[in-house]
Formats: structure tokens, C-alpha cells, sequence
């Protein structure tokens, strides 16, 4: 009897000893959560290359042979600098040929000039006939004709001995060389590749799913990969319409805004979208707190650790950051993980910064 005594008060401690563990009050758990604080720029960035934002291919418009091409890879060039020369013996020719018909056909048409002006003369003293005057006439508008027409031949060969000169339409740099000095020509083939050094701009590969958030018109915040303190600005302007065919990423081109000399083509630099046109505030999106089509965040009011459900306003998003433009003020705490499990006007307990 004493046996079956204390085996039933040692069933019975634990289970007095667990009932009261569920009684006593459970500690607020604590939270992970940001201070808002205003940010020029979304905490995301990206590395691209400095390019003109006009690269052209630039050849002759004729069939011919390169007899010199002065400027090479690398080279700095001005606005109408010659670039490269065809052989012009056949062209020389061919200008002078066409000067010299010029001449023939003037002086065809002064004669014709000088026998309709004899015609009428000797038609007005009654020793011509009408039918000479008129064949006259007509030999008079033949050599007016044929003056026109040499003309224009003489036009085209001298625009032909023109264009036989290539020279440089914007300044720039000369990035690639295609043909060298001997080489024979198509028309049309490309000679050169010339960089213009007006307008530059820093393209970046973005996945499907970062360019899914970005608009046209994007401001971005740039500096360089050598030197982080040489900066600037720059817009976004264009989206290529087609992915990379192996990478399958889009290309964004930001077009640079009155960038410094160091800004060179080809190097590194790193852009970060701009928040705004002032500080605003940035949020990861993970804290965004959506249902039924509204937005809300979770503020924590420290003077009695409780969470409110706060409606915000979104501006842009970019990877896993977002703005928001209304609803929070700078000191805010804001709740970024747990949100789904959170109830208005639950207490919670100390910060944990993520």
C-alpha cells in the first residue's frame, strides 16, 4: 500500500509542474524592425559601362581603293577632320571630264543663241523663211538641254570627288578600324567606327524581373568604380525591347547629365536609382503588408510596445526595395519581418535590427 502510495505522488509531480509552466505569462517576442530614416537613393546598385550614346559605322557611299587613312584606333577627332581618302585618280579623271563637257555645251549653246538670233533677223527683213527660224529654235532648246545636262554630270562627278574624302561628322572617338590603307571598297562598307564624345551614358543588364519595376524617366545616382567621389546624375532613357538571346537579361541605357571629363568610355561605373527628387523614405519590401488591394505597414509605438496597422503610399520599387511616399515620418519603427502574424494593438518586445 505504502508502495502504490508514493508511485502515484511521483505520477503526479510533473504534471502539476507542467500546468503550472502553461499559467505563467509568456514574454513579448521580439521583433525584427528598421528606423526610418530618409535616403537619397534605394540601398541597390548596379555596375555598368560608360558609352557614347551615338556610335556610328562610317564608310564611303562609292566603290574604290583606300589611299590613306590618317586617324587609327584610339585617336580623338574634331568635327570635319579627315578620316580617311579613296584613291582619286579615276574620280579626278572624271571631274575633268565632266567640266569639259560643261564647256562644249556652252559653247554649242552660244552658237545656237547666235543662228536663232540671225534667223529672226533676216525672217524680220524678208530674206529668211519662217521654216528656218523655227529649226532655229529648236536647235537653240536642244543646246540649252544639253548645257543642263552637263551640268548635272559635272554636279555628280564633283560630288562623287567629294565624297571620295571621309571625314568626321560629329568630334568623337574612333573605337574600331575595319579597313586599312590599299584595302578595295564596296560602297557602303564600313572603314571606321567613330564614338561621339557629346552625349555618353552608362548601360547596365537588368533581369526580366528588376526591369518589370522600372519605368522611362528613372533618375539614377553615378559614380565611379576608380574614384567614388567623382559622381553624377544620369536619366533613364531607354529599355532595349528584346532580352539577350543567352543571358536573357534586358539593357537599360541612362543617359549621363553633364558628366566630367573622367567619365571616359569604357570605364566602370556604379548607379543607384534615385528615391526621388528629395529624400524619401525606403522600405524592403518584405515590410509591405498588402490585402485587398491597400498597402500598410506594421509601426511599433515604443511608449507601450504596441503595433499599429499604418496605410502607406508606394512610389517606385526596385529589387527588394520600395518607396513610401506617404503614411510614415523619419524615427517611424517599422516592422520587416513576421508581418503576417502580427495583430493590431499586439504587444511585442525589444527591437532586433536585421
Amino acid at each position: 500500500m505504502r508502495t502504490a502510495l508514493v508511485l502515484l505522488l511521483a505520477l503526479a509531480g510533473p504534471a502539476g509542474a507542467e500546468t503550472a509552466s502553461i499559467n505563467e505569462p509568456q514574454e513579448p517576442r521580439p521583433v525584427v524592425s528598421v528606423i526610418v530614416r530618409p535616403e537619397a537613393s534605394l540601398p541597390v546598385s548596379y555596375v555598368g559601362t560608360v558609352s557614347a550614346r551615338i556610335e556610328t559605322d562610317l564608310g564611303f557611299p562609292l566603290a574604290g581603293i583606300i589611299a590613306e587613312r590618317p586617324v587609327s584606333a584610339g585617336d580623338v577627332v574634331a568635327t570635319g577632320q579627315v578620316l580617311a581618302r579613296l584613291d582619286p585618280e579615276e574620280l579626278d579623271a572624271g571631274l575633268r571630264a565632266a567640266e569639259a563637257g560643261v564647256a562644249v555645251a556652252t559653247a554649242q549653246l552660244r552658237s545656237a543663241r547666235d543662228a536663232t538670233d540671225r534667223a529672226r533677223e533676216l525672217a524680220a527683213r524678208g530674206v529668211g523663211s519662217e521654216t528656218r527660224v523655227e529649226d532655229a529654235e529648236r536647235a537653240l532648246v536642244a543646246a540649252e538641254a544639253g548645257l543642263e545636262q552637263a551640268e548635272a554630270t559635272f554636279a555628280r562627278a564633283r560630288d562623287l570627288f567629294d565624297f571620295a574624302t571621309l571625314t568626321a561628322p560629329q568630334s568623337g572617338v574612333v573605337t574600331g578600324v575595319f579597313a586599312e590603307p590599299g584595302a578595295a571598297l564596296a560602297a557602303g562598307q564600313p572603314v571606321l567606327r567613330l564614338a561621339g564624345t557629346g552625349e555618353r551614358e552608362v548601360l547596365i543588364d537588368l533581369s526580366e524581373q528588376d526591369v518589370a519595376n522600372i519605368d522611362i524617366g528613372i533618375r539614377f545616382g553615378v559614380q565611379l568604380v576608380a574614384n567614388p567621389a567623382i559622381t553624377t546624375s544620369a536619366v533613364l532613357t531607354r529599355i532595349d525591347p528584346v532580352a539577350e538571346r543567352t543571358t536573357r537579361t534586358r539593357r537599360l541605357h541612362l543617359t549621363l547629365e553633364s558628366p566630367p571629363e573622367s567619365f571616359r568610355l569604357g570605364a566602370l561605373a556604379r548607379v543607384s536609382p534615385s528615391a526621388g527628387p528629395d529624400a524619401a523614405v525606403v522600405l524592403p519590401r518584405a515590410a509591405i503588408l498588402v490585402t485587398d488591394g491597400s498597402q500598410a505597414v506594421w509601426r511599433v509605438d515604443r511608449a507601450d510596445h504596441s503595433v499599429q496597422r499604418i496605410p502607406v503610399t508606394l512610389g517606385i520599387d526596385i529589387a527588394d526595395f520600395v518607396v513610401v511616399t506617404g503614411g510614415l515620418a523619419a524615427g517611424d519603427e517599422v516592422i520587416v519581418k513576421g508581418i503576417h502574424s502580427l495583430k493590431d494593438g499586439q504587444i511585442v518586445g525589444p527591437r532586433v535590427a536585421e
